[in-house]
Formats: C-alpha cells, sequence, structure tokens
C-alpha cells in the first residue's frame, strides 16, 4: 500500500471521489465539509489535515477524477482489437453516459458552474477527451474533427434526453451506425 503523507494513498482517493459526489449531489455553496466528511467516513479535522479548504478539496476531487476518467479513455479507445464503435461508446459512456438518469450525480454541471475553482487538469478535460475521441477516429473517416463534433453534439443532447443511461447507450450506438462508415 502507498502513502502520501499519514494516509493511504487509496483512502485519500476514496475521499476525493466522495467528495465530487456529494459536490455534485448538492452543489459547491451548499455541500459543507462536514457532509463531506460523513459521506467519506473521515472526521472533519482529519479532512482537514488533508485538504486546507473546500475550494482546495473540490479543486483536487475534480482533477483526481476527470484525469482517471481520461486515462481510462486513452485505454479504452487504444484497445486496437475492439472495434473501433464499440471503443468509442464506452469511452463516451465513461464521459457523459454514467451522468444519464435521475439517480445520476450532476458532475459536469457542478463543475460548470464552479470554472474559477478548477485546475488546469480540470479545465483542459473536455478538450483532452476531444483530442482522443479525434485520434481514434481519424484513421477510419474522411472528416474525423466533424464526426467527433456531432458525437460530441448527440452526448449532450441524449445527456438531457435519455432517461437512463441504458438508454444513452442505445440511442449513443445508433448515432455511432450514422457517423461512422459502415465498414471497419
Amino acid at each position: 500500500m502507498t502513502y502520501r503523507g499519514c494516509m493511504p494513498v487509496d483512502r485519500r482517493e476514496a475521499v476525493l471521489e466522495s467528495a465530487l459526489e456529494t459536490f455534485a449531489r448538492h452543489g459547491y455553496r451548499r455541500t459543507s465539509m462536514e457532509a463531506v466528511a460523513t459521506a467519506a467516513r473521515i472526521s472533519r479535522p482529519g479532512l482537514y489535515f488533508l485538504f486546507d479548504s473546500k475550494a482546495v478539496l473540490f479543486r483536487e476531487a475534480a482533477a483526481h477524477v476527470l484525469g482517471r476518467d481520461l486515462a481510462a479513455i486513452e485505454e479504452i479507445l487504444g484497445d486496437a482489437h475492439a472495434p473501433l464503435a464499440d471503443r468509442l461508446l464506452e469511452a463516451f459512456d465513461r464521459w457523459a453516459g454514467r451522468y444519464v438518469g435521475p439517480l445520476a450525480q450532476d458532475v459536469p454541471g457542478v463543475l460548470a458552474e464552479n470554472p474559477g475553482l478548477l485546475d488546469d487538469t480540470a479545465t483542459n478535460a473536455p478538450a483532452a477527451f476531444e483530442r482522443l475521441v479525434t485520434d481514434a477516429v481519424s484513421p477510419h473517416v474522411v472528416t474525423p474533427g466533424a464526426a467527433v463534433r456531432t458525437l460530441l453534439s448527440v452526448s449532450v443532447g441524449l445527456k438531457h434526453q435519455a432517461a437512463d443511461r441504458s438508454e444513452y447507450r442505445e440511442r449513443f450506438r445508433e448515432a455511432l451506425e450514422v457517423v461512422l462508415p459502415s465498414t471497419e
């Protein structure tokens, strides 16, 4: 087990993930450090030992979760053995699909509402995601920029239209059939 300071890294990561879920559920302004500590199953003094302020916790939580997601998406898209449509579906599901439906946490919303609190990792994450997708589709389509912009727009629209993650995935798969060439 790796340690940072006095806390195991995996425990610190659990606190960061729990914090972002709490911020997404209640919004940044209405989330107290007490609420985060309770959700993370850590004492409030313990939380303050790790993070000087709510702003620092929010910034680190956003950077941690988005960095982890981008690393997973890079791995998904880099799997040359899987069909492109499957890789894109999994990448977009990781990026947006899990935030669809009535029980989903509004992580993108809480991040968008508090851009001044984010670091470069979080503010650059959408562009990094777009670059990863563009790199994946470039060998397969004539106009990769247009294809990626279309898929990004579809994803945003479905996030607001789909009733749940399953519907998001089903309808995004349909969009992939329209945007991608039929031969891979």
